[in-house]
């Protein structure tokens, strides 16, 4: 069905030290560890204070928006904040948005083009955040994380970098950046959303709490809403097009399988929704899970989609709408002078130009979301299950934050990773994934922030 790939896993490369007295050390170090000083018995001024709970978040979509408000509610951790975005009118369309809600905290806004590492220097050093936080796209990973390197700003992101020219994504080229920012003191947190991020919050909590070792691991993820829209995207429609055309891959007995696009499926079960239809797929957090968790024997992630979705899907491939290549277009020029102009275009980018935008799906929407954890392992000798799992009803998101329930998923974990941080919890230099952090003050603020988790023990887990 499929074919084998090997990749070496070196257990010194086994980041597994989660124990409480390494987590006690990062808050012992907490205040001023980006600078490496000292204080002893210093007493922190406002100021101060200000200075090392100062935010700022680049983009302005929908996960950027739910990530906005939900920091906007927590204004006793988050005191300073700023957005930036390529635009900087969608920045302050989005502090309207907040402050029309009845959230008082005074929000800053910046135009930054986050391709161009020197802009983005420019305004860490001129803003001075303590943290940055990445949602913009997964090509800009790399170019942020060198301009925290340059101004001395920790960061978090959502999603790993892949390339633009390459439908490709895997965490080796952040993960290369871990000595740099463990030298500088700083702290980099990958994939803090919901899959990848709680995903890895709740195998880390099941490891730490209900097995002395894991086996088999099944990231499941149902979307059962209805935008009533003939095709849209949830999220940015090149990064999703390009992420579910990809091929399958999934970890089993130390070997890397990887099958065709959409190859292997089957029908699982989700709480309050029912059976759906769930494909096979590769998906980043598998990476570093098998890693973190060398026990695992095999990880799988697997995603839900409606027929009427892939029928579409099926087309855009075979008319070569999901071509990430450029092509040479003659196109009449915008003065009516009836000239025309050779244009570079990529068609999935134009794609995107005339479908949906996601950030306006959420007045419509209905129907829920339920991702989560399947688990398999040994706990005393014996084998048990475990499926740990959130349902979010994409209205309840919308009254909320005007954004429907796969941005409001994604976004509440972003916010929680960065308060954290904040809060120096999850605080230790390096490059790292949130499994490598203690999951329960996480797990806390998932119930807290409005994703509030369910478990079940022993059940049929149907995989």
């Amino acid at each position: 069905m499929g074919k084998f790939y090997k990749l070496p896993r070196r257990l010194d490369d086994i980041v597994a030290d989660r124990n409480d007295a390494q987590q006690s050390d990062m808050i012992a170090d907490f205040w001023f560890s980006s600078s490496r000083k000292k204080y002893d018995k210093h007493v922190i001024t406002n100021e101060e204070r200000r200075n090392m709970s100062r935010v700022l978040m680049i983009g302005a979509g929908g996960v950027a928006t739910v990530a906005a408000f939900k920091i906007a509610q927590n204004a006793d951790v988050f005191i300073e904040f700023m957005i930036a975005s390529r635009r900087k009118e969608k920045c302050d369309k989005l502090v309207k948005a907040i402050h029309d809600k009845g959230y008082t905290m005074p929000i800053q806004t910046a135009q930054v083009d986050a391709d161009d590492v020197e802009q983005l220097k420019a305004l860490f050093s001129s803003y001075r955040p303590e943290l940055v936080i990445n949602l913009a796209l997964p090509y800009q990973d790399l170019t942020i994380m060198e301009a925290c390197l340059a101004c001395g700003c920790n960061y978090l992101d959502t999603a790993n970098y892949e390339p633009k020219d390459e439908a490709h994504f895997e965490y080796s080229w952040q993960w290369a950046y871990k000595d740099r920012f463990e030298q500088a003191g700083l702290t980099a947190i990958l994939g803090c959303g919901f899959d990848p991020g709680v995903s890895g919050i709740y195998t880390a909590y099941a490891a730490k709490h209900h097995f002395d070792e894991i086996t088999h691991l099944d990231i499941v993820d149902c979307n059962a809403g209805n935008h009533h829209k003939a095709f849209a995207t949830n999220f940015n429609p090149e990064i999703n097009i390009r992420e579910i055309t990809q091929k399958g891959l999934y970890y089993k007995d130390g070997e890397w399988i990887e099958t065709e696009p959409l190859e292997v499926h089957k029908a699982l079960t989700y709480p309050n929704i029912g059976p759906r239809e769930s494909y096979l797929m590769h998906h980043e957090e598998l990476e570093s899970l098998v890693k973190n968790y060398p026990t695992i024997r095999q990880a799988r992630f697997w995603m839900t989609f409606g027929q009427q979705y892939l029928t579409y899907l099926d087309v855009i491939q075979n008319i070569g709408m999901s071509r990430i290549d450029e092509i040479v277009y003659e196109a009449p020029l915008a003065d009516d002078s009836g000239k025309t102009a050779k244009v570079k275009i990529v068609p999935l980018q134009f794609l995107k130009a005339v479908l949906p935008n996601p950030q306006d799906l959420g007045e419509n929407y209905d129907g829920e979301t339920s991702i989560g954890c399947r688990i398999r392992g040994i706990k005393d000798g014996k084998e048990h299950t475990y499926y740990v799992y959130n349902n979010c009803k994409h209205q309840d998101a919308y009254e909320e934050t005007g954004m429907q329930g796969v941005s409001y998923t994604t976004g509440v974990p972003a916010m929680i990773g960065a308060m954290m941080f904040l809060k120096g919890i999850w605080r230790k230099p390096g490059v790292w994934n949130v499994e490598d952090f203690d999951p329960d003050p996480f797990m806390e603020q998932l119930n807290i922030q409005g994703l509030p988790w369910h478990e079940v023990f022993d059940g049929d887990l149907e995989l």
